[in-house]
């Protein structure tokens, strides 16, 4: 069955050591990995996190953390090539750790996080931003693949990116790169909001998917919101989906006005019994799917 995991941010940003005993409790909780955040310089000894990770018998996959300075979209040679290195640093980090995956939105350009609106561009740049993504991933692949690591390239909703918002734009950018250390992952949260069909999407994705990420349309806990979990778990059966499986449900339950949904916030109370049956839904969801009629 495919592993199930939590990540990091559902109880700290930035994760640090002080936080390493909750590698302990995930772990009580039913899931098999963590999805950790890229650590920035000086947030996190790798081989004391590794240690950590082991004694709790805990896999890790890596989410990347990209900006408008470091960002293989950008026409800014020093911002691209910034965004090259910034992936070899990730790649360095999930080796040093034992993770295999590192995924996200590698190809750049964030929005909201960014503090700046989708604005639209002359063909040409359409064209070169592509170009430089492919160049960027390109040669991120070769370090990825000599180290034994995948990238995994995540389309974001159109408010979060706007160089990559569905599977068929990232089919289409995977074509062009190529490479056999540059894939897909997927996050269901952006694709209720970009994709006609969540199991169609993940069906074109094929096996080119190598990371998932498992959320609901408000991102709250499995089960409590639209998502239709049937339909998704037996689209990743029928496409022989056998990777991770990590879960995101920090929208915390704070419905007061002007409260903004987006702002990342610690956790104001206990969500152990939630996150246990997070774990326990997903899997048991996968396993039925598997002896459907």
């Amino acid at each position: 069955m495919n592993p199930i995991g939590l990540i990091s941010m559902q109880y700290a940003r930035p994760f640090t050591a002080e936080h390493f005993p909750l590698f302990l409790k995930m772990r009580e909780h039913g899931y098999d990995f963590v999805e950790l955040l890229v650590p920035e310089l000086g947030e996190l000894d790798i081989k004391a996190t590794k240690s950590a990770l082991d004694d709790a018998r805990l896999g890790v996959v890596l989410a990347a953390r990209v900006n408008l300075q470091r960002n293989l979209s950008s026409a800014d040679n020093d911002a691209h090539r910034a965004g090259i290195d910034y992936l070899k640093y990730t790649v360095d980090c999930a080796a040093g750790l034992g993770a295999t995956v590192v995924g996200g939105p590698l190809t750049g350009n964030p929005l909201v996080f960014a503090g700046r609106p989708p604005q639209p561009v002359e063909e040409s740049e359409r064209l070169a931003r592509k170009d430089r993504c492919v160049k960027g991933l390109k040669e991120a692949g070769d370090y990825a693949q000599n180290a034994g690591i995948v990238l995994a390239v995540e389309p974001l909703n159109r408010f979060e990116s706007d160089v990559l918002c569905t599977t068929q734009q990232a089919m289409e950018l995977l074509d062009a790169v190529d490479h056999p250390a540059v894939k897909l992952m997927l996050d269901t949260f952006h694709m209720h909001m970009e994709e006609s069909s969540l199991s169609e999407a993940i069906r074109l994705a094929g096996d080119r998917l190598v990371h998932f990420q498992a959320n609901e349309n408000h991102r709250g806990f499995p089960g409590t919101g639209l998502t239709d979990w049937v339909e998704v778990c037996r689209a990743l059966h029928e496409v022989g989906y056998e990777g991770p499986i990590s879960l995101e449900p920090f929208r915390r339950t704070d419905d007061r006005f002007g409260v903004p949904f987006a702002q990342w916030r610690a956790p104001h109370e206990d969500e152990s019994d939630r996150l246990s049956a997070s774990s326990a839904f997903m899997k048991s969801h996968l396993l039925l799917t598997e002896y459907r009629r």
